[in-house]
């Protein structure tokens, strides 16, 4: 997918660039800045970084990988939090949007980046992540990159509190145990038993008649997932491209299912074209049932899907940050 929330540690991911949230001197710092000088060379690093002098707040230069896996380090120096009336949202959106275009610039297909500034330099966390969603998603609606935004543990990743309790909250009042329907299980199974002679009985004077009527059967085939898809999009009056970058699609992934009459989605994949189209519950069930899945209020990632699909809350990313802070698969491929 062209924008992921992955939990990780940046030094070693196998990407094109990743960026190091740097201080202006661009010399070995802590956290995340410190880990990269280590992984990299802290002495070749330093050499290389010296090479530019400093960098001022919210730009970027880049530097190579040297003993990382990624080519290229880009270093950008985030603000230091002051309260937030010194500009610092605009310098942190800076910070993104230099990087990215900096990897553009050097061919890159693929980045890596922290959450800048939310380290020492005290940046609220829901406050730079909601900066760093935005930001890229808004570099993405124009530029094709997968870009993984890095966090190490839960602890520095900032959904907000109240959309979490929110959600924790709808969970609660719809999400439905497997166990808790055992005793409904049961007597369904019961009653099947009850009616299986019939239904044997039933069966016998049927197959000639099913095996008849097949031909007609397939012929009266309800429309592939690709064709109800493309028809709902003709529908909403949207473009192709417009629908795969608001599915957080890979343009490579919706050609596939464009020209391919009997391609079957993943369900995170099919849900994310749902979300991109601004389908109701009920339009969702139909797009889902054409790709031979449904939603089921036994499944937490589907119940958090319900939530904001009820709230009409259609921002992928958005839903991707509470899916990944409830340990679910993000939307998209």
């Amino acid at each position: 997918m062209p924008l992921e929330i992955v939990r990780h540690d940046i030094t070693k991911m196998k990407v094109d660039a990743i960026v190091n949230a740097a201080n202006t001197s661009l010399k070995m710092g802590g956290g995340v800045c410190g880990a990269i000088f280590r992984a990299a060379g802290v002495h070749e690093l330093q050499q290389a970084c010296e090479k530019h002098g400093e960098c001022k707040v919210g730009e970027a230069v880049l530097t190579d990988g040297l003993t990382l896996a990624a080519k290229y380090i880009i270093h950008t120096p985030g603000p230091i939090w002051r309260g937030g009336s010194h500009q610092e949202a605009t310098l942190l959106k800076a910070s993104y949007n230099n990087s990215l275009e900096l990897a553009k610039n050097h061919q890159c297909e693929s980045i890596a980046l922290p959450l800048i500034s939310t380290g020492i330099y005290g940046y609220p966390k829901e406050e730079a992540l909601q900066i760093a969603v935005s930001t890229i998603s808004s570099f993405l609606l124009h530029h094709d990159m997968l870009v993984y935004l890095v966090v190490f543990d839960k602890s520095s990743f900032g959904l907000s509190q109240k959309l979490f309790s929110s959600i924790h909250q709808f969970i609660d009042e719809h999400y439905v145990e497997e166990v808790e329907s055992t005793f409904a299980r049961n007597r369904e199974e019961h009653f099947i038993w009850e009616c299986r002679q019939e239904v044997e009985i039933f069966q016998q004077d049927q197959l000639k008649e099913a095996a008849s009527s097949l031909v007609n059967l397939l012929d009266q085939l309800d429309e592939s997932f690709s064709e109800r898809l493309l028809r709902l999009i003709d529908e909403k009056e949207m473009t192709d491209v417009e629908t795969y970058k608001r599915a957080n699609i890979d343009r490579r992934l919706f050609s596939k299912i464009r020209n391919g009459d009997d391609y079957t989605p993943k369900k995170k994949t099919t849900i994310a074209f749902a979300v991109a189209l601004k389908l109701t519950v009920e339009e969702t069930m139909e797009l889902l049932a054409a790709a031979g899945y449904t939603l089921s209020r036994s499944n937490k990632f589907d119940v958090i899907i319900e939530y904001f699909i009820q709230h009409a809350n259609y921002n992928i990313h958005e839903i991707n940050e509470a899916l990944f802070a409830f340990d679910q698969p993000l939307l998209g491929a």
